[in-house]
């Protein structure tokens, strides 16, 4: 059995609906037991005959309509959010008003981007104005630069180039801006990326950033693994995951930026301006997080419990989907059984 739920709040509901229906084979349709519509803003009655007739021309149920939860935040997948949700701003807005001070964060789009759900803490920080900036858009100052992870790193460092970001990045540092490569950025940093085995791409070596001193090579065994640490700047206690091929060896890891349980990790500059980790989940932890914004600039930096807010918010999704579905239906419908 097959449910269509259908985006209310971005328009064209029916029509994304019936449209769908129309475009499926006899045998696709015939899967597709009814529908349910998300984020649904207003008075219910006021959609009901669009519902009716919904199900009158399809001859398919509505099993639900889901309220647009307001202050609601949920981890994307894949796509990059839309916009930044201003969910903990309202939550944390006395301490803000004490202190209007806010840390300039941007991190580049880049086009093989990959575990931006690492940035959630900072979109959702009320202390923290952060934006993500596509290649080709005018790179706006910012106290720290984060590059992100990335499934296809040569290359994306290639479009970095193209769209300026070494120079800008060159800037950002000779005027006292911080810094931070996160896995794929934490490779793009170093003096070479060699992929002899054609792992994320054409077999061959590209020039790093040339900002710390070594060099990675990518390898068939792919490292993944969850650990836990503490942070060099501040000896803060961290804990998230290492996915990555590349193999990464030079001087300027003596000066690691993290000591996990199984080893050290990364790198921090001599100049304290630079801090390289492989650590995905880096900003999950508030006291790590404070850590990183105070070296960032933040004089002031009180980060709320990213954790927490997570788990409420699934929680509230839970409920509104327990209160607004029917879900004896819902289990019938998937030969479940009545719950008990």
């Amino acid at each position: 059995p097959v449910i269509l739920i259908a985006d209310i709040d971005r328009g064209g509901v029916f029509a994304h609906l019936v449209g769908t229906l129309e475009l499926l084979s006899d045998s696709e349709r015939a899967r597709v037991v009814g529908f349910v519509i998300n984020r649904f803003r207003g008075d219910i009655a006021l959609l009901q005959p669009g519902l009716d007739w919904l199900e009158k021309y399809t001859g398919k149920p509505v099993l639900g309509v889901l309220p647009y939860l307001h202050d609601f935040h949920l981890e994307a997948e894949d796509a990059l959010p839309p916009s930044s949700p201003l969910p903990c701003r309202e939550r944390v807005r006395e301490r803000v008003e004490a202190s209007e001070e806010k840390l300039r964060v941007i991190v580049p789009v880049l086009p093989h981007i990959s575990n931006h759900t690492d940035f959630d803490p900072l979109r959702l920080h009320p202390q923290v104005e952060f934006s993500y900036v596509t290649m080709g858009e005018t790179i706006p100052a910012a106290d720290l630069i984060i590059l992100p992870g990335s499934k296809s790193v040569r290359g994306d460092l290639d479009s970095l180039r193209r769209a300026g970001w070494d120079a800008a990045i060159d800037k950002h540092l000779r005027y006292s801006g911080k810094l931070i490569g996160i896995c794929g950025g934490l490779q793009m940093l170093g003096r070479a990326l060699h992929d002899p085995l054609g792992i994320e791409g054409e077999p061959g070596s590209s020039a790093g950033l040339g900002l710390l001193e070594f060099d990675t090579t990518l390898a068939a065994e792919k490292q993944l693994r969850n650990v836990r640490g503490t942070l060099a700047l501040e000896d803060a206690p961290v804990a998230g995951y290492e996915i990555h091929a590349g193999i990464s060896e030079g001087p300027a890891l003596q000066h690691p930026a993290l000591q996990l349980e199984h080893c050290p990790d990364g790198a921090v500059s001599d100049d304290r301006q630079i801090f390289a980790t492989y650590l995905h989940g880096l900003f999950e932890s508030p006291q790590a997080t404070d850590a990183l914004l105070h070296w960032a600039g933040l004089a002031d930096a009180s980060t709320p419990d990213y954790h927490a807010r997570r788990e409420a918010d699934i929680d509230r999704l839970a409920d509104a989907v327990e209160q607004h579905l029917d879900g004896n239906r819902l289990r019938a419908l998937f030969g479940l059984g009545e719950r008990i």
